[in-house]
């Protein structure tokens, strides 16, 4: 009826130039190291800085045995035009456990019924393989990226990777997906493509965008654009977090403070809706040594406590927020999850960059200070009847829970 996961042990899919259709073909790899940089960076195009050789080099250094990743480049006539990223995850039972306990009760079924025997017996043993095309690190748009016109083409070109890497990882007789992340619906979110190979589309948390009025100098000239009772607000927020001391972090302060900014991250992620893959703790000093012109890492502290951190990249258009920490019994008192988010506002006005992606979660709370929504979609299809009936509360899990969007600017 259903198996454990093997060990990905297929090598067919790492045989160069397999073939699509026409003169496309693909190369598939499984170590980033073995990845020629020059045809990757060339078929990127440098269109995505989340697809760069360098940054997915620090994600490789995230691999473990239950999370490892695929590295394909699309050719056309031997000419890179195209990349896709993909991961791949290995879940325990424990994880679906409490996920599927309404729909096994609902359902009452005999298949149900073994399967949750199965889940109390094999808890920490492997049960489903996600296989992810898209960063699980990241919101938005960075599973691929290909260089021809054609909507149509680019399409097939991704579905015809994605179906011989799902082929490859042996997924077809596994308790397992092929999840697709994250669309906005006016690009390749387009339900008419997926529709057509059995992918189910579901909305995840939107990601929240701030746009910035030009002219800006300072955050003072941000607030001013607030309503009185937001402006208030953001100076009880700003004088709250006064007695914190706010440095920019150096490579050296990274590596000497590591353990202190895990142990923020970890609270943080320890409150995540859904734990997917926990970073290590040379994360961020990575990032750092592969993207020295783009990343920042800013951390608060209370003498000599730090108290909170936050870290972004500043990009061509826009400075996107990456990962926070805090920590929780001095949140309150000093305001620092929202001190967090006027930072990442301060950041962009100081580097004259006209957005600012907050990404997902906390979506009310990010419309206090001046971000909106972007609705985002995820598509998934799983690979037989097992897989289908996790994937139904596992999408419902994900789907957004509701929230009242705040609008501080001025009426009018």
């Amino acid at each position: 009826m259903f198996s454990l996961c093997d060990k990905i042990l297929s090598k067919n899919i790492l045989k160069p130039n397999r073939k699509l259709f026409s003169n496309y073909s693909f190369t598939c790899f499984e170590e980033i190291q073995l990845v020629p940089e020059p045809e990757w960076t060339k078929g990127l195009n440098h269109k995505n800085p989340f697809l760069s050789h360098a940054y997915l080099s620090v994600l490789h250094n995230e691999k473990t045995e239950h999370f490892r990743f695929r590295y394909v480049i699309i050719y056309n006539r031997k000419n890179p035009i195209g990349v896709v990223y993909f991961q791949i995850n290995d879940f325990p039972a424990s994880v679906f456990g409490e996920l599927i306990e309404k729909q096994i009760t609902e359902l009452k079924s005999r298949r149900a019924s073994v399967f949750q025997r199965y889940i109390e017996k094999n808890e920490s043993y492997t049960v489903m393989r996600l296989v992810t095309c898209g960063n699980n690190f990241i919101s938005g748009e960075h599973g691929f990226s290909i260089n021809i016109n054609s909507k149509k083409t680019t399409f097939k070109l991704v579905e015809g990777v994605i179906d011989s890497i799902s082929r490859a990882e042996k997924l077809r007789g596994k308790i397992s997906a092929v999840l697709v992340k994250d669309f906005y619906e006016e690009g390749f979110g387009d339900k008419n493509c997926w529709y057509c190979t059995k992918f189910v589309d579901f909305n995840v948390e939107p990601n929240m965008i701030v746009d910035l009025p030009n002219g800006l100098t300072n955050l003072t000239d941000y607030l001013a654009c607030f309503s009185k009772k937001y402006r208030n607000r953001a100076k009880h927020i700003l004088n709250a977090s006064a007695p914190l001391t706010k440095k920019r972090l150096t490579k050296e302060e990274i590596s000497f403070y590591k353990s202190t900014l895990h142990g923020l991250y970890s609270q943080v992620f320890n409150q995540a809706k859904f734990k997917l893959v926990k970073l290590s703790s040379h994360y961020f000093e990575d990032v750092l040594t592969s993207s020295p012109e783009s990343f920042y890492v800013d951390a608060w502290f209370l003498e000599d406590k730090m108290l909170s951190f936050a870290c972004g990249f500043c990009l061509e258009n826009e400075v996107e927020a990456h990962y926070i920490g805090f920590d929780y019994t001095y949140n309150k008192q000093y305001e620092l999850y929202q001190t967090i988010l006027y930072s990442f506002i301060e950041q962009a006005i100081k580097v004259e960059k006209s957005r600012i992606n907050l990404g997902r979660t906390a979506s009310e709370i990010k419309t206090t200070v001046g971000a909106k929504p972007h609705e985002l979609l995820c598509y998934i299809k799983p690979q037989n009847t097992v897989s289908k009936l996790i994937m139904k509360p596992f999408m419902q899990f994900l789907q957004p829970t509701e929230w009242i969007p705040r609008n501080p600017f001025k009426e009018g």
